[in-house]
């Protein structure tokens, strides 16, 4: 055999085992890749269901069946195969999931104790049989003399072939038993990893916040091994229940960067419990890829901009019994007035369509016509005629303060307790804040009085514990609201 360099005969044996993988049966037919198709099915739950269909020539009898360039994070319990050609002929009576992987350092383990041939950067050519290969290659010759070779030492490397068992892809490969000989159409489906999509969601707002044009994006993700040609896509949104099993070591690869495809058409539909959107041409998936699809639009969406002021936002309570402690949540020094955007999911809003989680980005036009981002928040699956409530961040202008006035025990049977919240507003117009109040102490409550500058006023209660006022305030004014409540816990 001629010299080559160490990169050059790996890649011929690369090349070699793309067209023909050699196995114990190396005489056995294999699939040849380029004939297949694919199904492609996302879940945003780091997991896809792949199907591919590939033309394989069988023998009558015994047959080694070899998929190469399937997924390095295949689940290789969830692989079925089928022939369509013949499948009551067709018997399968082992599969195997292969992932001892060709590389220079594998191939000079696996011809540990066999002859090879090494030459050295000074043009010197040694030929033994190869004793080690963990840092140094440690030869020994014909006459028992030993040698010790450096990797830096070393220009090319000859091995006389292709170990057995060493793949240059991932591969399942099948024994199969077929009654017919000929081109069969045969069927696999397995699941992997490393695949999952989001959704992103790009949201302009008009000048005074009162609409706004959404454009959603599906972001997939590839990391699982291999690439997909012109894959019927398909994705699946909601959350499915999986029973989790320790995961296999396989070789995580980086994220490339983003890539964004031209918008095709999306059909949307009802699935199981599920939605499910189909792209409507073939897509093609490569490894390492980030690919963006744009699968929903809606315009001039009517919004809603409103302020809350939550004083004693995280604090809660009843979990073992009354909060009898009179300093819980006394004094937060919480000052933040959050500002929310709200919409709906329907006819009416010009958006009667069913929105993914995924990540919410807010622009809004500067004077000059250029947008600025505003916030970004995440939402929840949401179904059609549905309200979507974003945090969009902190009001600069709007202030509040919340102060405890009094806490009275009621002996060991409850107490009364007192607060006191102001509310600033900087701004040059009028606004409303919702204020929110965690009534946190314990179930059983009564509000005793309720004021707002000293005018007696009402909450809303938005659910068993929490209650809501909505409180006008002036421009560059202030206004105090003052409530007492009553808890009882005997």
């Amino acid at each position: 055999m001629r010299h080559k360099t160490l990169l050059a005969v790996l890649a011929a044996m690369l090349l070699v085992a793309t067209v023909a993988l050699p196995s114990a049966s190396s005489t056995l037919p294999a699939a040849q890749a380029q004939d297949k198709t694919v199904q492609l099915t996302v879940y945003n739950q780091d997991l896809a269901l792949v199907s591919e269909t590939r033309s394989v020539p069988l023998e009558t009898g015994l047959n080694e069946v070899v998929y190469s360039d399937v997924a390095a994070l295949i689940d290789p319990t969830s692989v079925s195969f089928q022939s369509l050609t013949d499948p009551e002929g067709m018997e399968v009576l082992e599969q195997n999931f292969e992932f001892d992987l060709v590389g220079s350092a594998k191939l000079l383990q696996k011809y540990i104790d066999q002859v090879i041939v090494v030459q050295t950067q000074d043009s010197q050519t040694y030929t033994g049989t190869l004793l080690s290969a963990l840092d140094n290659v440690i030869l020994q010759g014909e006459d028992g003399a030993v040698t010790m070779l450096s990797q830096e030492q070393i220009r090319n490397i000859d091995f006389p072939a292709l170990p057995e068992g060493l793949r240059t892809r991932p591969s399942l490969v099948w024994l199969i038993d077929a009654q017919q000989a000929g081109e069969h159409e045969t069927a696999v489906t397995y699941l992997t990893n490393g695949m999952s999509w989001r959704a992103d969601y790009v949201l302009l707002l008009n000048e005074d916040s009162t609409a706004f044009d959404l454009n959603g994006w599906v972001t997939l993700d590839n990391r699982s091994g291999a690439s997909y040609e012109d894959a019927m896509l398909k994705l699946v949104a909601g959350d499915i229940n999986k029973v989790e099993e320790p995961a296999y070591a396989r070789d995580v690869m980086m994220l490339a960067e983003a890539a964004a495809a031209p918008a095709p058409a999306v059909e949307q539909r009802e699935f199981f419990e599920y939605h499910l959107y189909q792209v409507t041409r073939p897509v093609t998936v490569k490894d390492n890829q980030t690919k963006q699809i744009e699968f929903v639009t809606g315009q001039d969406v009517p919004a809603t901009k409103f302020y809350v002021y939550d004083g004693a936002a995280g604090y809660a309570g009843y979990g073992y019994g009354p909060v009898s402690d009179a300093g819980y949540g006394a004094q937060t020094g919480n000052s933040d007035v959050t500002v929310m955007l709200e919409f709906r999911t329907d006819e009416a809003s010009n958006l009667e369509t069913q929105l993914p989680a995924g990540r919410v980005r807010l622009y809004q036009e500067d004077v000059d016509g250029s947008p600025l981002l505003v916030g970004e928040d995440q939402i929840d699956h949401t179904p059609k005629n549905e309200t979507v409530r974003l945090t969009v961040g902190t009001a600069f202008d709007i202030k509040g303060e919340r102060v405890q006035t009094a806490y009275k025990p009621l002996g060991d049977s409850g107490a009364e307790e007192s607060f006191r919240i102001t509310l600033r507003n900087h701004k040059d117009e009028d606004v409303e804040v919702r204020v929110v109040e965690n009534l946190y102490r314990w179930t059983e409550w009564t509000m005793l009085s309720e004021t707002l500058d000293g005018v007696p006023v009402e909450h809303s209660q938005l659910s068993s514990q929490v209650v809501e006022w909505r409180v006008p305030v002036p421009a560059g004014g202030e206004v105090v609201l003052e409530y007492t409540v009553q808890y009882r816990w005997k």
